[in-house]
């Protein structure tokens, strides 16, 4: 897979699994709707800076895995074939009965809490792992030059923050909240096309 290529389509995991409903979102969901709009972009800066952080240890973790083990990388592509088909599967299934978007309760913080409880939330958030995982097995960097992996993880933190922030501002508006749990079944019917679409070219593309 072309170095181009190859970002263009952790990119894409990356922006699917930064719009997909998850926990990240539920937070948003509270804060957005308790502190407004100002809160919820502070928890958005922590979680992309958290985001910045699992990019970083996948990839020194994959480098090292990859110097020592030769069929590491085919490993990591089954594994990230693996879980894009179960979240596919799992987009699908809510898809046939939307489950109800509950919001999780939060206190009054400060900004400096906001932003450690994003980014404490992002680097411990099993469907943030997983999907950091799935991105390394497209191995976009792997053989890049420093400055391009520096560019590569910034810009995968721009993507976290705007398209969290993007929940941010949405979720503070109760129209957008009302719309949203009713569209939830085609959203995540959507969802689960992306998803089985991205597992397809993962598997089938030439690491």
């Amino acid at each position: 897979m072309s170095l181009l290529a190859g970002i263009l389509t952790a990119y894409t995991i990356l922006l699917v699994g930064t719009l997909s409903p998850g926990p990240a979102v539920a937070l948003l969901l509270g804060i957005a709707s308790s502190e407004g709009r100002r809160a919820a972009l502070t928890t958005c800066a922590g979680i992309a800076l958290g985001s910045m952080t699992l990019n970083l240890l996948t990839l020194a973790g994959i480098g090292l895995l990859l110097s020592q083990v030769a069929w590491a990388m085919q490993a990591l592509k089954a594994f990230g074939t693996a879980y894009l088909l179960w979240l596919a599967y799992g987009a699908f299934r809510r898809a046939m009965r939307p489950p109800a978007v509950t919001r999780v309760k939060t206190g009054t913080r400060g900004t400096v809490a906001r932003l450690v409880q994003g980014y404490l939330l992002q680097v411990t958030n099993p469907k943030a792992v997983g999907f950091w995982l799935a991105i390394s097995a497209v191995g976009a960097v792997t053989n890049a030059s420093l400055p391009v992996i520096a560019l590569y993880v910034l810009c995968g933190g721009v993507i976290s923050f705007f398209g969290h922030a993007a929940w941010g501002f949405a979720l503070s508006s109760r129209p957008f909240q009302n719309a949203y749990a009713a569209a939830r079944g085609k959203i995540e019917a959507a969802l689960g096309l992306v998803f089985g679409f991205a597992a397809f070219k993962l598997a089938t593309s030439e690491v």
